[in-house]
């Protein structure tokens, strides 16, 4: 009974070297901030995704641009589709109104401006959407070493203190190994989550990039067309 107690959770931790308590201290606020951006993250995509398939039946459902624009201008809450949509309509309008006159130059520096203006909100919808992913691949890497770091140092430590002991049994070996391996069990803990993530948010963030720059290439031939 005596090592069952000595090898719970608690009494690992608390006897713990204090390195060994540092290391899984870092690891779970690493965990516990990997588990606030994974939550945050799947709440963005899942409203960017819904917000332009939304914009995207709107637009394709044969409404006039002009219309589509204002109402872009005037909602708050607009998606990240929409404000590509918003740029690239905006640029359209006001090289429009300033450009001499209807040649082909003129044309073709009207639709390069839009595209510009488009390819930069792009970029910046995207920039938004990766954010904390970075994050989320560093935990995923290096964790588990933290962890191990933390758990060969436990090792050492056990093994020095049976330098003063005549006869090493299981008794006098278990705790201190299971005190190291605490530190590998919370870095694993703290990678396998973000890993997870970090590879379908990757997923769903490159789906959506895609379906962002199709509509570039698309509203810009529209464009074309009307100039």
């Amino acid at each position: 009974m005596t090592v069952s107690q000595d090898l719970s959770f608690i009494s690992l931790i608390s006897n713990a070297s204090l390195l060994v308590q540092l290391i899984m201290a870092l690891l779970l606020v690493v965990s516990l901030l990997s588990w606030t951006f994974i939550f945050q993250k799947m709440f963005a995509i899942k409203n960017a995704r819904v917000e332009t398939e939304n914009f995207e039946h709107a637009f394709w459902s044969g409404g006039n641009l002009q219309s589509l624009y204002q109402r872009a201008g005037s909602n708050n809450k607009t998606g990240a589709l929409e404000r590509i949509f918003y740029a690239g309509m905006g640029e359209y309008i006001k090289g429009k109104n300033t450009i001499a006159g209807h040649s082909t130059q003129d044309t073709v520096a009207l639709l390069d401006g839009a595209r510009r203006a488009m390819r930069a909100a792009y970029q910046r919808e995207m920039d938004s959407l990766e954010s904390h992913l970075s994050f989320l691949a560093s935990v995923g890497s290096v964790s588990p070493y933290v962890g191990l770091f933390g758990t060969v140092w436990g090792i050492m430590n056990a093994f020095r203190g049976l330098a003063n002991v005549h006869q090493a049994t299981l008794a006098t070996v278990a705790p201190g190994i299971a005190e190291a391996l605490i530190a590998t069990a919370i870095g694993l803990f703290a990678a396998i989550p973000a890993v997870v993530a970090y590879n379908r948010y990757s997923h769903d963030i490159d789906r959506l990039s895609i379906r962002f720059e199709t509509f570039v290439e698309e509203f810009s031939n529209i464009l074309q067309r009307q100039s």
